[in-house]
């Protein structure tokens, strides 16, 4: 019996729960594009291999049998399950792009994955959240395929679309005399501690650097916290970041700014990493 049910067609338990749903034979044949007496002959095969009437069956109406209504929440996880399963088999055959970016950069590496979806043939793109440090290992070892990173990048990738954040904000202790000022000056920063990234310093503003990781905005931001420095940062995190113990106040510097690019291995260069190429320069000139 058991196996009996395994060979059944999936088709036969899909036309059961339209029917089921429908109530009328006729309804569900409609619904699926067959005829009725292919509708009734689908049903009737899988009566047969499982042994139970599933529906009554009058000149006037059709209703489920008790055994029917039992059957009927596991014929809709059946198929369920099926259409997972022919999903997750078609994003597996579909050629995969896995793309490592800094968060301040998720807006931008959503719009890159949703374009590369809709391209035809569509290609995938798993994203990975990373800073600058552990995105070049990854991207070196060869687990991902591209990165976006701060620049300058490491000389053994090659690098474009690039493209800039404004950095006009200061992040301060909110108790720093600093936290009313309605903008910052340059000027006012000698003799502060200002948490430098190891890849880019500060140029153009005076004070002391002490050097943090790169991309990882939330640890400097405990810094920040607790005293040890004063951090520049884009405006998006300022809007976006809520805290109470950190004033995020507007900086006047000038040009200041980070720069990124897509960086990749020039020993790993395929169709779907050009085309990733071009889905990141598209949503540049887009956005």
């Amino acid at each position: 019996m058991h196996y009996v049910l395994v060979l059944l067609m999936l088709r036969e338990i899909h036309c059961f729960t339209r029917v089921a749903e429908r109530l009328s034979f006729s309804r569900a044949a409609a619904d699926l594009g067959m005829s009725q007496p292919a509708m009734s002959q689908a049903i009737t095969r899988l009566e047969r291999a499982t042994g139970i009437q599933l529906f009554q069956r009058t000149a006037r109406e059709v209703r489920l049998t008790a055994e029917g209504k039992a059957l009927l929440a596991h014929a809709r996880q059946v198929i369920e399950s099926a259409r997972a399963f022919t999903d997750e088999a078609a994003r597996l055959a579909r050629p995969t792009i896995h793309l490592a970016y800094p968060p301040l950069v998720g807006t931008l590496a959503a719009r890159i994955a949703r374009r590369l979806a809709s391209r035809t043939p569509s290609l995938g793109v798993e994203l990975r959240p990373a800073g600058r440090g552990a995105a070049a290992q990854a991207l070196a070892s060869g687990e991902i395929s591209a990165a976006i990173l701060a620049t300058p990048a490491p000389a053994r990738f090659v690098t474009a679309a690039r493209f800039h954040v404004t950095v006009d904000h200061l992040a301060v202790p909110a108790s720093h005399r600093l936290a009313p000022s309605a903008k910052v000056a340059p000027a006012e920063l000698g003799g502060q501690v200002l948490l430098t990234p190891f890849s880019r310093p500060w140029s153009g503003l005076p004070g002391r650097a002490r050097m943090v990781a790169d991309d990882d905005f939330a640890a400097a931001l405990d810094l920040v916290a607790a005293g040890a420095g004063l951090l520049p940062i884009p405006q998006l995190l300022a809007r976006t970041i809520k805290r109470d113990d950190v004033r995020f106040v507007p900086l006047d510097a000038g040009d200041l700014r980070i720069t990124y690019a897509l960086a990749w291995s020039k020993e790993h260069v395929t169709p779907e990493l050009m085309a990733l190429v071009q889905a990141v320069q598209d949503a540049l000139w887009t956005r």
